[in-house]
């Protein structure tokens, strides 16, 4: 179950939300991407290994109860890595972002009327945010109609910002499920432990 919530968990913030107006042009951050594909790819490999774990208890095995521990723990020390990944590379997918936005941005002033009219209206609506700086809001931009003033001066922050929400809410989700996965290493432990006492009785 802890599985296919992070699979939802991961796909929602791919393809939901803010983040899936950042995949809409060719231009994507695939840095922050690449780590919510890992996140979903750990979400499936751990349902699958929770299936085999449902099926060693229920059978009593020893051996598959062994092989869920041992899966467990290559899947923690994942999560570790990917932790630790995420909490480096979050200021290289930031700025990946952000060099996203001012291409686009830059293109647009190029040629104001062109394709990417609409690329730069679906970040504004998205971020609720119009420009780069105070300024620049007076040169015509396609800007969503009652943003929040505060918010409307400078996209660069609000992506910073949303990036920063995002990877927040995997490192909430990563250290549940890392409770969840010591869990059931010691769980699968001490099943194996009691099905073997009690072979040993019998």
């Amino acid at each position: 179950l802890a599985g296919l919530a992070v699979i939802a968990f991961g796909l929602w913030l791919r393809f939901g939300g803010v983040m899936a107006d950042f995949a809409s042009d060719k231009k994507s951050p695939e840095y922050f991407f690449m780590g919510l594909y890992v996140l979903v790819g750990a979400g499936a490999l751990m349902s699958t290994v929770g299936f085999f774990g449902c099926c060693g208890a229920a059978r009593e095995s020893q051996c598959l109860l062994g092989a869920f521990f041992a899966c467990l723990l290559v899947i923690f020390a994942a999560e570790i890595t990917a932790g630790v990944f995420a909490f480096i590379g979050k200021k290289v997918a930031i700025q990946e972002a952000q060099k996203i936005y001012e291409d686009i941005y830059d293109d647009y002033m190029k040629n104001p009327g062109g394709k990417v009219n609409r690329t730069i209206y679906q970040y504004h609506l998205a971020l609720q945010c119009c420009g780069k700086d105070n300024m620049e809001q007076q040169t015509g931009l396609p800007c969503p109609e009652n943003i929040q003033m505060p918010k409307a001066s400078n996209c660069l922050v609000e992506i910073q910002n949303v990036i920063d929400a995002n990877l927040h809410l995997v490192g909430i989700v990563g250290i549940a499920i890392a409770g969840i996965t010591i869990f059931g290493m010691i769980f699968s432990m001490v099943l194996c432990c009691v099905i073997r006492n009690t072979r040993d009785m019998i």
